[in-house]
């Protein structure tokens, strides 16, 4: 049951990152975009993510609870020394949720509109790059822990891993991989002129993707961050980062024409090549320390916890996914058979 297990921790990581980072980089979009396009953006924002906000949220908590269960000691470093940007996450999170309800759903129109406009746009950009920052201090080797320094102090411990060039850097780009879904998907929502200006953001997103990604690996390896130094050394990763790059170029065209399911499709594969080169690669040390990796499997739960955890997940799963998809076919959300031009 360990791989089926180790399938929902992959599978819940790509949607949440595909899905909910489509969330986020949707508000991030609106927050950059010029005064005469927001209003537009904010109602096809609207229109995509009213029906599904809340529920593009089970991927992360289904990851959280996994982690909990499996990987007791691995969950328990990401809890205690990344607190902090966990923290202002959730705040995130949570701002992003009350502001999206009451510019749509409050009764008194009035000012206090302008103000949940800023509270959602600003909670879509900040939260994704905590998010990030998180992800690259895990991978930075600056953390340690209490038994490792028992006599290092608050800063050290619990701010310091984190508030590094490399894991700020890795926010950013975390952040405009957002932008890059939230605009590429929102091609096939917009009509007339409102495509044309998302399928531009696209490309501009694309670019910022292609840069960040560059300077965060960059500033990693010239640091000598363990993890950059192996990523641009691994034969997987080097060889996800060219196919990625190779795709750029029918995923511009794709984008260009206004072709909605292929540049869909291609979006997400971008997605899965970038994170199969940062992770899949690396596996099972996702976590590096001073003192060193930290495995996944290190310290996993027993096998019988291990049996009764990937059971209920399969059985969760032939529950949830079905209801989902039939969510998504109902606010004609899922269009593989409807290509529109």
């Amino acid at each position: 049951m360990l791989y089926v297990v180790l399938l929902f921790v992959v599978v819940s990581f790509f949607l949440y990152v595909l899905l909910g980072g489509a969330d986020f980089g949707a508000g991030t979009l609106e927050l950059f975009s010029a005064p005469d396009h927001k209003k537009s953006i904010k109602k096809t924002v609207y229109s995509v993510m009213g029906p599904v906000w809340e529920a593009n949220h089970i991927w992360i908590i289904i990851l959280i609870v996994i982690l909990w269960i499996a990987f007791p000691d691995f969950y328990n470093i990401i809890i205690i020394y990344m607190h902090i940007p966990l923290t202002l996450i959730l705040l995130g999170i949570t701002l992003r949720g009350v502001a999206f309800v009451f510019r749509h759903y409050d009764a008194v129109k009035d000012n206090s509109q302008h103000l949940y406009d800023r509270m959602f746009e600003f909670s879509c950009l900040v939260t994704p790059i905590f998010l990030g920052m998180t992800f690259g201090a895990l991978l930075n080797g600056d953390i340690q822990t209490l038994e490792q320094a028992p006599n290092a102090d608050f800063y050290d411990l619990y701010v310091y891993p984190w508030l590094q060039p490399f894991p700020i850097l890795t926010g950013f780009f975390f952040s405009t991989l957002c932008v890059f879904l939230a605009a590429t998907f929102l091609i096939g929502e917009a009509q007339d002129y409102e495509k044309r200006m998302y399928m531009r953001k696209a490309r501009v997103a694309i670019i910022a993707v292609v840069f960040f990604g560059f300077i965060t690996i960059g500033t990693g390896y010239v640091q000598g961050n363990e993890f950059s130094m192996e990523f641009v050394t691994n034969p997987l990763a080097i060889g996800a980062v060219t196919l990625s790059g190779i795709l750029l170029y029918p995923l511009w065209r794709v984008i260009q024409i206004g072709r909605v399911i292929w540049s869909r499709f291609l979006a997400g594969l971008q997605v899965l090549l970038i994170l199969f080169a940062a992770i899949g690669t690396h596996f099972p040390n996702l976590i590096i320390t001073k003192q060193g990796p930290v495995s996944l499997l290190d310290h996993a739960a027993p096998e019988k916890v291990m049996d009764v955890l990937g059971i209920s997940l399969i059985i969760g799963g032939a529950l949830i996914i079905p209801g989902l998809i039939h969510l998504l076919k109902s606010f004609r959300m899922i269009k593989v058979l409807e290509e529109r031009d």
